[in-house]
């Protein structure tokens, strides 16, 4: 048997750019890893997880559906953890409007006090829109019943 001895000559140059060269794809996967990490589990939109329990409402723009014969509209309630802060009619097209004028006057009247109680308890409405201020009030209800946070849980 005859062995042969192999004499490998390196270069203190290249054992310097081998060894730069792996700290550099460390601090490369360590840093790729740390971006891709924080993404998943870095901050997040707020979700209803990160409402508390005290919070009467989840914050956000909830509507309820009013059919009136052959067309509907929206009833749109903002809130934000423990206000009303708005009430509004959307999608009412002319022929609502003008078949039932006194839908706009009603929730008028019943988002002011809504707004001033911050409850939808012993609201007043005149004798003429006592059936309009009903309907525009349960949607108003159902509306916030969407947005309890008892309703998210």
């Amino acid at each position: 048997m005859s062995s042969r001895t192999k004499i490998i000559v390196l270069h203190m140059k290249e054992i310097v750019y081998t060894v730069l060269f792996a700290v550099f794809a460390v601090l490369l996967l360590v840093l790729l890893f740390i971006m891709f990490r924080s993404r998943q589990g870095g901050e997040a939109a707020p979700t209803s997880a990160s409402v508390t329990a005290q919070d009467l409402y989840v914050p956000g723009i909830y509507s309820a559906t009013v059919a009136l014969n052959d067309t509907s509209f929206d009833v749109q309630v903002t809130v934000d953890a423990n206000h009303i802060n708005a009430i509004e009619l959307v999608n009412i097209s002319e022929s609502i409007e003008t078949m039932y004028p006194l839908m706009q006057p009603s929730l008028d009247g019943i988002a002011a006090q809504i707004i001033d109680t911050q409850s939808t308890e012993n609201i007043q409405s005149t004798e003429e829109s006592k059936y309009t201020s009903a309907l525009l009030l349960d949607a108003i209800q159902t509306a916030l019943t969407k947005a309890s946070n008892q309703a998210s849980q």
